[in-house]
């Protein structure tokens, strides 16, 4: 770094302030001055000044000024990200401090993604909260990308899904958790259990629920379906929800393509049942995923080695 690269950052590090940052993530997420002003309690003028400064600060133009929004440029996209960082570490911070002070012991913010990494969490939860009783657990539950997105802006600790994305390597540290097997799960009332020869065409002609496109599971559902020459379903509700799969496979003729491991409960309780037709991939392994280069908490470095030691046992029993 040359000697005025280091004065000006050391510049900017002395002028920033909270204001800039917080009306550098509302223009970010709003577009819009007149909201963003109205969301921090001051006057347009007031927040127009607060923007040229934070302009003057950097050198450089931040936003677009258009008719009807405010487009950050370049350099703007790359302020924003950063204040939402910094905002959502001193909202962490903040929480963290008011617990402890309090005599708490912290919060843990958890995504993971659906069916089975569900199971394996909660598993996990159960286990650190006989551990730590007055730990505050937040649960999110989401899509891969998504919860990638959050992790990326700080506010989960802990990610629990697949990393959707090439520079997600850069990013993240992953360790694999568990594969998943996949299996065509239907009502148990459904016309395919009686059928004794089910071939992938058969699968074609009826509606099917599905995970939305993007997902490991769709993807693999596309795969199976192009594999065998098949045109798509005949009808489809897209969803991420495994609770209203649930609904609908009891309630519908659907199909739905689910993880084993998330479905065998139900098919033995005779609610649901499997289509005897192979599925030929297995899901890639779902995982536990941090971010690289960042100190965690006690309790994030307890609860990652919870769900190692209990993916484990998981893969023992299977």
């Amino acid at each position: 770094m040359s000697h005025d690269s280091a004065i000006s950052t050391s510049q900017v590090l002395t002028k920033l302030r909270f204001r800039h940052l917080q009306l550098l993530e509302l223009l970010g997420r709003t577009r819009n001055l007149r909201i963003a002003a109205e969301q921090m309690h001051v006057t347009q003028p007031a927040a127009t000044k607060i923007l040229s400064d934070v302009e003057a600060m950097f050198g450089a133009p931040l936003f677009e000024r258009l008719p009807r929004e405010m487009r950050p440029t370049n350099l703007g996209a790359l302020s924003v990200r950063y204040a939402s960082t910094t905002l959502a570490n001193l909202g962490k911070f903040s929480g963290e401090f008011a617990t402890l002070k309090n005599g708490g012991y912290g919060h843990l913010t958890v995504g993971f993604i659906p069916a089975s990494a569900a199971q394996l969490v909660i598993a996990a939860v159960k286990e650190i909260q006989r551990r730590r009783p007055r730990l505050i657990i937040k649960l999110v539950e989401q899509s891969s990308d998504q919860l990638a997105m959050w992790l990326e802006e700080k506010r989960l600790d802990v990610m629990v899904g697949r990393p959707t994305e090439p520079r997600h390597g850069a990013l993240f540290d992953v360790v694999d958790l568990l594969a998943e097997p996949a299996r065509a799960v239907v009502g148990q009332h459904h016309p395919l259990l009686e059928q004794e020869h089910v071939e992938i065409a058969d699968l074609g002609r009826w509606p099917w629920i599905l995970y939305p496109p993007g997902t490991a599971m769709r993807q693999l559902f596309e795969e199976t379906f192009a594999a065998a020459g098949i045109v798509a379903p005949v009808g489809i509700v897209e969803t991420p929800s495994i609770f209203s799969t649930l609904e609908l496979l009891q309630a519908t003729d659907m199909l739905s393509l689910q993880p084993q491991a998330a479905m065998d409960r139900y098919v033995r309780n005779g609610l649901l049942g499997y289509v005897s037709v192979p599925i030929r991939r297995t899901l890639t392994n779902y995982s536990v995923i941090t971010r690289k280069n960042e100190a965690s908490s006690q309790a994030t470095d307890e609860f990652i080695s919870i769900l190692l030691a209990l993916a484990g046992q998981f893969r023992d029993r299977a």
